[in-house]
């Protein structure tokens, strides 16, 4: 029997080469079904098709969002998350694990891994220092899609795990919870532009750059690691966290490296910076660059 390791919420290569072996991979494992997922925002799909993990299905992160919103990965609706990944073969039985072409190592997976958990699923993984670290280990690969059968399954949006616009301009005053934005220094602190975007932050965050979290091979530091960053940035895991970014995605990081040291409530702020910038007024924009101006 293949042991998940202790860390459930990312798991080492060597774990999923084993599965890859045992052939508990992609279709033909239907009760705890692995299932990979792989993101990146270059041409991920032509990535995909060229050479992927045995067994793995692509999630596009461009089809699996509200495409109604004029924000960029939004969630989908309930039913349309459950359609997208019941078409992958994940049903609520099978255990995920997301990983990404990313050359960081880490980067589009926790927001998959986020999306599972916000719609219900617990048996969720990351696979930890990404596809360059498989490649790196020599793990195998293919070029073979697999064809996975469609699988029933059933989503509800745990709402606790998920914080609107509403819910963050009623925090700037309130503070029932910490604020964690992943973003690098300089597009919290305004002073450079955040993908042709003006830049600042919400009042009251708080920086940790995601990248805090990886070690320089792309792997997520220690918990011992982990938790120094959030003491240092004087943030108590103990009580209630938001995080946030640009577009939603790399916040999820900070849910998944509080997640790690066993705080499992992180909610992300959807909308993100992208959202708040065009909705909140000027006084709750933070930016230095119009403070120097003023």
């Amino acid at each position: 029997m293949v042991q998940r390791p202790r860390r459930e919420a990312c798991h080492c290569p060597s774990w999923v080469k084993e599965l890859v072996e045992v052939n508990r991979c992609g279709s033909t494992f239907r009760e705890k079904e692995m299932s990979h997922l792989n993101l990146t925002e270059r041409n991920a799909r032509q990535e995909f098709k060229e050479r992927h993990i045995p067994g793995a299905s692509f999630f596009d992160i461009e089809e699996c969002r509200d495409k109604s919103s004029p924000y960029d990965f939004m969630l989908p609706s309930e039913s349309h998350f459950a359609d997208y990944v019941g078409g992958l073969g994940v049903s609520n039985d099978t255990h995920v694990v997301v990983y990404d072409g990313d050359e960081v190592g880490t980067f589009y997976a926790p927001r998959a891994w986020w999306m599972f958990r916000a719609f219900g699923h617990k048996e969720v993984s990351v696979l930890n220092g990404g596809f360059k670290n498989w490649l790196k280990e020599g793990h195998p690969v293919t070029a073979e899609v697999t064809q996975p059968t469609p699988a029933v399954f059933k989503a509800r949006l745990n709402r606790a795990l998920v914080k609107t616009f509403e819910e963050m301009i009623q925090n700037v005053s309130s503070l029932n919870f910490q604020v964690v934005d992943s973003r690098p220094e300089g597009r919290f602190r305004g002073i450079e532009l955040d993908q042709g975007l003006e830049s600042g932050h919400i009042p009251g965050a708080v920086n940790i750059p995601f990248h805090s979290f990886l070690s320089e091979t792309g792997h997520e530091k220690s918990i011992e690691e982990i938790q120094e960053i959030f003491r240092e940035k004087k943030v108590d895991l103990s009580k209630p966290l938001t995080a946030t970014c640009r577009k939603g995605v790399t916040a999820c990081q900070i849910a998944l490296a509080a997640f790690l040291c066993g705080k499992r409530d992180v909610a992300v702020y959807d909308g993100s910076w992208s959202e708040w910038f065009h909705r909140a007024p000027p006084h709750y924009k933070v930016t230095e660059l119009k403070r120097s101006k003023a």
